[in-house]
């Protein structure tokens, strides 16, 4: 049953068992003769002096996603059950097969009470948590084979692995990195709004492209791909969005293509908001594109959609070339602080004066999550194969 039509039969329901029960305390209570009332009332019931509108089931779970690849099913899985107002041990994965095609669902245990479960699931679809529901009605029998199935998702996502983020094969690491940058598009609160001109977050082609962009910038550039990743995330969630829209700075006097706001004696104040994925300001992307032009480095080893034109542009949308330039300032920024990754990624958005070290933990903690679904997600596909080449062999030889 899906979201919309359970809230309008509930409403229905609900209606029609408070008219039920204020009808049945009339009966009781009315000072007036009257006819024997017969038939069955609503299924509603009181404990502790709270109204409980059971469903017809045994046990209630509702479907809050459906995927068809493990990584992606992982991260919403425990995405969700670290949300607020959300238990950990109430979001279950599971999996099964649809025509030899794992489906993977992510499912939530409710109490059976309509007037509980509802509002619940409304309220997590509200603050964009799901994007929808569909009611289960199942057996308790059921809702532990299901538990025990995400047990085995999370014990194999803690596993120890063996290969660490800097020697993974590059086709598992792009794969796990678009899943993940789509992930955390998904996630951000702007795409999550009710606005109707909210971001989209990243399509499968959108993810899949910047995470071999990233992927080769931070190669040819010799960063750590994990805080390369963290600062996207902590920038803008992977989106292309203008930010800082209302941020100028003062100049002795205005340069090429700068937006005047206001002049003074010997002064200009000029607009310096920032653009696409990496929130590049104008005054930087200046900075970074002089970096490139008296850079020593042989960009031909990049592919061509990742190089800088000689000439800059201001207002540049290409999100190859603005990765390329994010890089770059990271690896200036490096060599600048000899190696010190908390000063230099501060200092990405503070600034080398005034690194922001608030900004440089967020990075780190994003950095951590990153490596650590990347390594553990490659260490289960490897495993994975291993077992299905194990049941091969074993087949074969009987």
């Amino acid at each position: 049953m899906s979201g919309t039509r359970i809230i309008q039969m509930l409403g229905i329901a609900c209606v029609a068992a408070l008219l039920g029960v204020s009808g049945w305390v009339a009966i009781r209570t009315w000072p007036r003769p009257m006819h024997r009332v017969t038939g069955s009332l609503p299924p509603v019931r009181f404990e502790h002096g709270k109204m409980i509108v059971p469903l017809p089931t045994k046990a209630l779970l509702a479907e809050v996603g459906r995927f068809d690849d493990e990584l992606s099913a992982y991260l919403w899985f425990d995405y969700l059950r670290s949300r607020p107002g959300v238990e950990g041990e109430q979001v279950l994965l599971t999996v099964m097969e649809k025509g030899q095609i794992p489906i993977y669902r992510i499912e939530v245990v409710l109490p059976n009470d309509a007037l509980t479960a509802i509002p619940f699931l409304t309220d997590l679809e509200a603050r964009g948590f799901i994007e929808g529901f569909d009611l289960v009605f199942t057996t308790p029998a059921q809702v532990e084979y299901r538990r025990d199935q995400t047990s085995v998702f999370i014990a194999a996502y803690r596993k120890p692995v063996a290969k660490k983020l800097e020697t993974l094969p590059r086709k598992h690491l792009l794969s796990s990195t678009a899943h993940f940058l789509a992930f955390k598009s998904r996630t951000d609160p702007r795409v999550r709004g009710a606005e109707e001109s909210r971001p989209s977050s990243l399509s499968r082609e959108q993810s899949m492209e910047l995470a071999a962009d990233i992927v080769a910038v931070a190669e040819f550039y010799g960063l750590p791909l994990d805080v390369f990743l963290g600062i996207g995330a902590m920038e803008n969630n992977y989106l292309s969005i203008r930010g800082d829209v209302n941020h100028a700075i003062w100049k002795k006097k205005p340069a090429k293509d700068d937006i005047i706001l206001k002049r003074r004696r010997h002064r200009v104040l000029v607009s310096d908001y920032s653009i696409g994925v990496w929130q590049i300001t104008r005054e930087t992307l200046r900075y970074a594109h002089a970096l490139f032009l008296k850079d020593k480095r042989d960009y031909s080893q990049l592919p061509e959609r990742l190089s800088p034109p000689t000439t800059l542009e201001l207002d540049l949308t290409d999100s190859h070339v603005l990765t390329t330039y994010a890089g770059l300032l990271l690896r200036d920024l490096l060599d600048s602080f000899n190696g010190d990754i908390e000063k230099a990624v501060g200092a990405y958005n503070g600034g080398p004066r005034n690194p922001n070290l608030r900004y440089a933990a967020g990075v780190q903690a994003v950095a951590e999550y990153a490596r650590n679904v990347l390594e553990r997600v490659t260490a289960v596909n490897e495993r994975t194969a291993e077992d299905t080449l194990e049941r091969e062999l074993e087949t074969s030889a009987q």
